[in-house]
Formats: structure tokens, C-alpha cells, sequence
């Protein structure tokens, strides 16, 4: 398939730059993956589409304040972009300055000189904490801002460092949010566990890759990055236990889905640590999930291909024109879209 198979126009005004006043009042866009069939929703009415016995799949990564704007010696700027933490004084990251930055730079944050330039693995670089005693989420937390995806066009606020969090947020490596689960508030969550509707939750730590452009023209050729994910012992059980008694597995977003899939790739879920660069297209059998939750993807960009996958090309292209028509809210910070056999 090519690429050019998953484009669409997208107004420019479409794309939300700020979170709606509140999580749950986001629109929802239900897809019937067989039929195509859709349906406009608010958020909280997930909650009719969702039965006893079903388990919702969660990732509780945590975003970090990963863009540190720094400079050097001499005053030059020099922004920092964390990609993953490797321990607790050298990390991964992307770096952005006016003129190339040679090894051996040392990066100031206010008065201090608090990393280093140590090394270069392809597009990233290694920066490790001057002095040992510092601690990089000590350096983020003092000096980092939210990492807002490029196509949000303002400079990260006070209310990005709550709104661009899941409520459910839990383990800090994310330089973007899994933001299908941004929609949910505590009240949703209670009612949905009062409901009878289970959960269980994985990780996987969203690196900058999600939001590089897939450069190949046939899709097959595309090489994905590596994010880091975790499924334990926990979730295999309540997964296979769901699908025993007749429910349905639905993931909350595609790093959910990403997680689950990676696990299942032998054919049976087993729990599993470590990098994914699992691929997801049309053509591909799910082994793991049977539904869906997920917002409005870019176009061209292997999440569309991913959804795709699931509820096949022209059914999601369609839905999306719908949305589009209906002035929905994309990508981030917009509106969200149920993937479910609503039989």
C-alpha cells in the first residue's frame, strides 16, 4: 500500500491548539468497525457502549517535562529535548541550537552548568549530568516544560502540565501524552468500574518518533522507532480471563494497542518487557484487542494506518470525513473516536 492511501485534507482550524474546559465534555465519534456506521456522542456517553465484563486497557505512562530551554557558555541557545532517561544521570535527547553542538558542550540552565554533551547515537545525542550528585528529573522538573506536539502552536502553559497528563498517570518516561486517555475524569472512571467494566494497565513510554512523517512511498518500506513498554503478569491474566467469559478487550489508544500486540506476537499474550517497534497495517490479524478508543490521527502517519488496521481503510476515512464535516476536534487536545462491533 502507499502512503499516499491514508491522506485526507484537514482544515487548518480544526486542530485543537487548547483543551476543552472539561475532559470529559470532548465529542465522540463511534465507529461500528464491521458496518461503518457512525454515531456523535459526548464523552461521557462512552459509558452506553460499554458492558459489564468488558476491560478497558489503560497506559499509565507519564509525560515529562521533557524540553529544557538552555544555553551555553558563550549564551547560545540550546534546547534540549529528553527522548528517554536512561538512568539517573544520562539520557537520550534531541538538542536544538543555532549552530551545531560539538561534544563535549557543557548546557547552562539559568547560572548553572548542569549537562553535558557525551556522545551521539544517529538523530540523538547523549547528555549526562555534570555534577553525579544532580538527578535528571530533579533538572526537568526545576527547568523543563511540557513537550506539546509541533502542531500546537503556543508555548506550554501551567494548564498543559495538568491537562496534557492522564488522570490515571503514573510512571514518568513519556515525551508525549497517550492522549485517548486524556478524556477521562475520576467520575468517568468511577462509574465505569461501578458499571462493571474492568481495567488493567500497561506502559509504554511515548518517544518523539510518534510524530515523525512516515517517509516511504509503499508503507511496507517504513522503519518504525522503538518505545519502551511493559506488560506484567497482571494484565495477561485479565486479559485472557475477559476474553473466557465473553467480554471485550478495548485498548485506550494506539500505545495501549501497541503494547498489547508487541505481547501476543507468538500467538498467545505473555507478559513482556522491553523496546517495541511493532508496525501495525492493513493486512494485520489482532491477537489481543477487540476494540478501540483512540483521537484523530495525522494524515499519512502510521496511527491512521494503525486504525486503519482495525476497522479498515475506507470505513475510517469515511468517519473521518464525517468528523471533519461535523467540525470535530483534532488530534491532541481534540475529540475522540470509539472503534466497536456495536452489535
Amino acid at each position: 500500500m502507499n502512503k499516499k492511501d491514508f491522506d485526507y485534507y484537514l482544515p487548518p482550524g480544526l486542530i485543537a491548539q487548547h483543551p476543552i474546559e472539561q475532559r470529559s465534555q470532548s465529542r465522540l465519534l463511534v465507529l461500528d468497525k464491521k458496518s461503518g456506521a457512525v454515531r456523535d456522542c459526548i464523552f461521557k456517553q462512552i459509558t452506553d457502549y460499554l458492558q459489564p465484563g468488558d476491560l478497558l486497557v489503560f497506559n499509565n505512562t507519564k509525560v515529562m517535562p521533557a524540553r529544557l530551554p538552555g544555553h551555553k557558555v558563550t549564551g547560545g541557545r540550546v534546547e534540549v529535548f529528553i527522548e528517554r532517561v536512561l538512568n539517573q544521570n544520562q539520557a537520550k535527547a534531541l538538542l536544538k541550537a543555532n549552530k551545531p553542538v560539538r561534544l563535549g558542550t557543557k548546557i547552562h540552565f539559568g547560572d548553572k552548568p548542569l549537562l553535558q554533551v557525551t556522545g551521539r547515537q544517529g538523530m540523538f545525542f547523549l547528555v549526562e549530568c555534570i555534577h553525579k550528585t544532580e538527578d535528571l528529573n530533579a533538572i526537568m522538573t526545576e527547568y523543563g516544560v511540557m513537550p506539546l506536539p509541533p502542531y500546537i502552536q503556543r508555548q506550554s502553559t501551567e494548564t498543559d502540565s495538568e491537562r496534557y497528563q492522564t488522570v490515571y498517570a503514573q510512571t514518568a518516561g513519556a515525551v508525549a501524552a497517550p492522549t485517548a486517555g486524556l478524556h477521562f475524569d475520576d467520575e468517568i472512571l468511577k462509574q465505569l468500574n461501578k458499571q462493571g467494566v474492568n481495567s488493567a494497565f500497561v506502559t509504554l513510554h511515548v518517544g518523539a518518533g510518534t510524530f515523525q512523517p512516515v517517509k516511504a512511498e509503499h508503507i511496507e518500506d517504513h522503519k518504525m522507532h522503538k518505545e519502551w513498554l511493559q506488560v506484567d503478569d497482571s494484565v495477561v491474566k485479565a486479559v485472557n480471563e475477559t476474553k473466557a467469559n465473553g467480554g471485550r478487550v478495548i485498548a485506550v489508544g494506539t500505545t495501549a494497542v501497541r503494547c498489547l500486540e508487541t505481547a501476543a506476537r507468538n500467538g498467545d499474550l505473555q507478559a513482556y518487557t522491553g523496546d517495541t517497534d511493532i508496525f501495525i497495517y492493513p493486512g494485520y490479524h489482532f491477537k489481543a484487542i477487540d476494540g478501540l478508543l483512540t483521537n484523530f490521527h495525522l494524515p499519512e502517519s502510521t496511527l491512521l494506518m494503525l486504525v486503519s488496521a482495525l476497522a479498515g481503510r475506507k470505513n475510517i476515512l469515511n468517519a473521518y470525513q464525517h468528523a471533519i464535516n461535523q467540525k470535530y476536534r483534532f488530534f491532541s487536545y481534540g475529540d475522540a473516536m470509539l472503534i466497536i462491533n456495536q452489535s
